[in-house]
């Protein structure tokens, strides 16, 4: 991508959340600077469990329906804007081919910010570290780690690994459901759209379908972890829904879960009517792609094989 890309308006809003009064806490006196030490007195009211969002409309679209892109667990909006190593993200090829793009920061990520006491999330928050991100992200074995060694044919930049694993934030295990408002905050701000969710984004995505059908067109589940039960016919009719996976599918007992669960979602969302189509890259002749298949080497290529799919199902 040399050309320029022309913009016909790109900016940002705050989706969703809701009021809360602390009370209860402690005060103390805290130092901002060397020279700005005053009390502080955490007491009072805030706005808890919105959504962050930033969009971008080019000034030549291809098709009417904008694409949210949704993060997966432990993300924020950062993984679809440039690649580990430097290169464009999802954001920028889709905006090089003509779609307006809205980026999620959903509850408690990125720029949607979180809450520190107790009395509103009162569970720890946990944090993805890079052990855990090489192996479930299928970048190698667990016992290559430490030499970085990936997987034969492996598409990830391994060689930003380390850049990579500075995306991962903290994350807390029970916000599902908060999750699910801000994105159905997000949803009635945008208006229709296609949706494009990534992991755990899946399952966030999959439920907004559920309680925004009229908003929901379509959904692009990118290895998406988790779904929606159950599965009204009415929500899912005649709708574009597409699944896709990476290689290296066999790579750990999780991923082999996983696949199954994502075969027989597919079969039961057919059933009920739904337009489904699951690509396995590596039966597609695709090899090579991670969980982080948006970044992968061949990106720019996923991203036109998406747009394709979608300008064939939607177009002015």
């Amino acid at each position: 991508m040399t050309h320029a890309l022309a913009l016909a308006d790109f900016g940002s809003f705050f989706a969703g959340g809701r009021p809360v009064k602390i009370e209860g806490e402690s005060s103390r006196t805290v130092a901002f600077t060397r020279t700005a030490s005053l009390p502080y007195d955490p007491n009072g009211h805030y706005h808890f469990e919105q959504a962050y969002v930033q969009y971008f409309i080019p000034a030549h679209r291809t098709q009417p329906l904008p694409l949210v892109l949704l993060h997966g667990g432990g993300m924020t909006g950062a993984m679809w804007e440039n690649t580990p190593d430097g290169r464009p993200g999802w954001l920028q090829h889709f905006l090089h081919l003509g779609h307006a793009v809205y980026v999620v920061d959903n509850v408690e990520r990125g720029r949607a910010g979180w809450a520190p006491f107790e009395s509103v999330w009162s569970e720890s928050p946990v944090i993805r570290n890079a052990e855990e991100s090489w192996s479930l992200f299928r970048f190698g074995r667990a016992e290559d780690f430490v030499r970085r060694e990936g997987f034969k044919g492996q598409r990830f930049p391994l060689g930003a690994f380390d850049t990579f694993i500075q995306h991962a934030v903290p994350r807390w295990i029970g916000n599902n459901d908060a999750a699910l408002r801000g994105l159905c905050a997000v949803l009635e701000r945008v208006g229709p759209c296609l949706l494009v969710a990534h992991s755990h984004g899946g399952e966030v995505a999959f439920r907004a379908l559920k309680e925004k059908p009229d908003l929901v067109r379509g959904v692009i589940g990118i290895e998406p972890s988790g779904f929606a039960e159950p599965i009204r016919s009415k929500t899912v009719a005649g709708k574009p829904i597409l699944l896709m996976y990476g290689d290296y599918l066999n790579a750990t007992p999780l991923w082999e879960r996983l696949v199954v669960a994502g075969r027989e979602y597919a079969n039961t969302l057919q059933s009920k009517g739904g337009d489904i189509e699951t690509w396995w890259l590596a039966e597609m002749g695709i090899h090579g792609n991670s969980h982080m298949l948006m970044m992968d080497d061949n990106n720019g290529e996923l991203a036109r094989r998406v747009s394709q799919w979608v300008l064939a199902r939607f177009s002015f």
